[in-house]
């Protein structure tokens, strides 16, 4: 899009408020707290959406990313009990504890390579009884196995409970996977920085400064990771916003992170008091507001797994240039009421970023092109 004509567009927003900030970002300025809480409480959802999705096109044209890629959840057996989730259990004798054996794993990812993936995806409870030599052997036996898949694997949680368990350092944990196979970091269990809002969803997780500490080390050994925020709970703009400006300033130390990926809170089978999913229009500003605020993170995620196709559709309209991808085993979000498919076809993705007006790319977990799907 033309500057031109964008500003021409602009000109009949409603909210004249956003003017400022309209002239800072074609300026290419950085914004700030106060102007991020102002975008999420404008009802101008039009002329948000097209200053983010101005910005990604600037920084990625008209391309739309997927990935073929399966989740490996090997065990929901969990030492930690986070009010917020419905995945988890630490009874192994719960009736949906469920814990996988090596081959278990091995196979998931046999079939994720049959179907062309390239990238499997592991995160899974904190087992009580598994040692760090298990997530060890799981990794190595993946990468013996399938030597050109991608291993994106453990949250910087699941990090700070091999170290905790093992007696290493970070970066001695971080190091050993490395060598086993690991080729990158999942962004999950970040849910939202405020310690309020963890003593209430998470109050046994670690928080945002270990979280931090994990991904800057990571990405100091030479692996990238994606990074996340859960919304929609009892969280406030506020909130939100102080999330995204600590990633920020640590994307500014290290550039490790590739991707932003909002998570929307999924509110069935846990112990909080809140019954309704996310609305479509909080889903689509929380996208808009990431890519504006997070100016140093090159792509903005739409999980459709979250939000349903047709909303992250929507949202590659409103900021997002990334869709995730065929996953074809979800639990986690599931668990906790989902609407989504578990899994989804290559060809469908294609369809939908189309349709979008967009030019969808197959890419790998790093984001480099394997196949561009232009007409």
């Amino acid at each position: 899009m033309k500057v031109t004509d964008f500003d021409r567009l602009l000109s009949l927003a409603s909210d004249k408020e956003l003017f400022p900030i309209i002239d800072k970002v074609l300026k290419g300025e950085r914004l700030s707290f106060e102007e991020g809480v102002k975008l999420f409480k404008t009802s101008d959802l039009i002329t948000l959406g097209l200053l983010a999705n101005y910005i990604t096109e600037k920084k990625n044209g008209k391309y739309a990313y997927f990935v073929i890629n399966r989740q490996i959840n090997p065990t929901n057996v969990c030492a930690l009990d986070c009010n917020f989730c419905a995945f988890a259990t630490m009874d192994r004798n719960d009736p949906k504890a469920y814990e996988m054996s090596y081959q278990e794993v091995v196979e998931k990812a046999r079939y994720a390579v049959s179907q062309g993936a390239s990238e499997v995806h592991i995160v899974g409870g904190l087992h009580p009884e598994w040692g760090f030599d298990v997530y060890l052997e799981m990794v190595y036996q993946i990468k013996r196995n399938f030597p050109d898949l991608h291993i994106k694997a453990f949250t910087a949680v699941e990090i700070d409970y091999f170290s905790r368990i093992s007696g290493l350092s970070y970066e001695e944990v971080l190091l050993k996977l490395k060598e086993a196979g690991l080729g990158s970091l999942p962004g999950g269990g970040a849910e939202i920085f405020s310690p309020r809002v963890r003593r209430i969803i998470a109050p046994s997780k670690i928080g945002w400064k270990k979280y931090l500490q994990i991904h800057k080390t990571a990405h100091r050994l030479g692996l990238h990771s994606t990074v996340t925020m859960l919304y929609g709970h009892v969280e406030t703009y506020e909130e939100r916003i102080d999330h995204m400006i600590k990633i920020r300033e640590a994307q500014d130390e290290t550039g490790g992170f590739t991707c932003f990926i909002p998570l929307a809170y999924q509110p069935e089978n846990n112990e909080l008091n809140i019954t309704e999913h996310t609305h479509g229009v909080d889903d689509l500003k929380t996208i808009a507001v990431s890519r504006l605020i997070l100016d140093n993170i090159p792509h903005i995620k739409a999980y459709w797994v979250m939000i349903g196709e047709k909303i992250a559709q929507t949202a590659l309209n409103f900021g997002a240039d990334d869709m995730d991808g065929t996953v074809m085993e979800e639990k986690i979000a599931h668990f906790a009421g989902a609407k989504s498919p578990t899994q989804q076809q290559k060809e469908k993705l294609i369809r939908l970023i189309k349709e979008a007006g967009k030019i969808p790319v197959e890419r790998d977990t790093l984001y480099n092109h394997l196949k561009v799907y232009e007409e």
